[in-house]
Parts: C-alpha cells; structure tokens; sequence
C-alpha cells in the first residue's frame, strides 16, 4: 500500500480540531487575551501572542473571498480530483481559510457568495472542511 502523504499528522494541540471535524464540527480557536478568533489551529494567538487560546464551534457560514480552478495537480489523491476549486473564504467568526469549495458549477462562483461548511471524508477516519453554496 501506497503511502498516504496527504493524511494529516495530529499533534496534542490539534487533536480536538481533528476530532471535531470527524464529528462534522468545524471549530476555530479564540484567544483570552486580546479576544481575536483564528484560524489554523495553533497553540497561540497570532495577533498577540497571548498562549491561552480555546476552542469554539464556528458557525459553518462564509463568504466567497477569491478562488482558482486547479486543472492540473500530479500529486496523489488531487490528480484524482481535477478540476476543483482551491478557495479562500471568510469565515463568519472573522478568520480566512483555506479551503475547497464543491456542489457549484464553476460560472456559479462569485466573490462574496454565501457559502456553509460540509465535510469530507479523507479516509483513515479524517475529515476536511470544505464548503458549499448556501440555501
């Protein structure tokens, strides 16, 4: 068996963030000192530096900041994937993301779509945020 370069390695920190999303939870981390809420799991705020950060159950409501369609990607699994859609997108709780976006056709993307989170299983028991149109 091929090995799984895509699979993520959870440390102690990121765990619960892990965990989370295998319940279809996207959380983000806030942090006590200076109240800024980010995103990607880190065990410190990178606004204040302050290390007493915890976390929170996002709403799962974005909008569409900017995205490109990836037509090539060699990379196992991704090769398998294309075309998708590499995106950005403001979370409503104030941090940006990283993310795919799915269940739109390509001429329906627009800056500042509504989009709602939704999970993808990765396999080995991980899962992904990725996000759709909202209703």
């Amino acid at each position: 068996m091929a090995t799984r370069y895509d699979l993520p390695t959870p440390d102690e920190f990121t765990q619960p963030w892990w965990d989370a999303a295998a319940e279809g939870r996207l959380v983000i981390s806030r942090c006590a000192s200076c109240g800024e809420a980010h995103y990607y799991p880190r065990p410190f705020c990178p606004r204040c530096g302050g290390d007493e950060v915890s976390w929170e159950d996002a709403s799962g409501r974005s909008t569409l900041y900017t995205w490109s369609i990836v037509h090539q990607n060699d990379l196992p699994p991704f090769n398998e994937k294309v075309p998708y859609v590499a995106a950005v997108v403001d979370l409503e709780e104030g941090p940006r993301m990283m993310t795919n976006v799915v269940g739109c056709g390509f001429d329906q993307l627009r800056v500042g779509m509504a989009l709602e989170v939704d999970f993808e299983d990765i396999g080995e028991g991980f899962h992904i945020p990725v996000f759709r149109p909202a209703p």
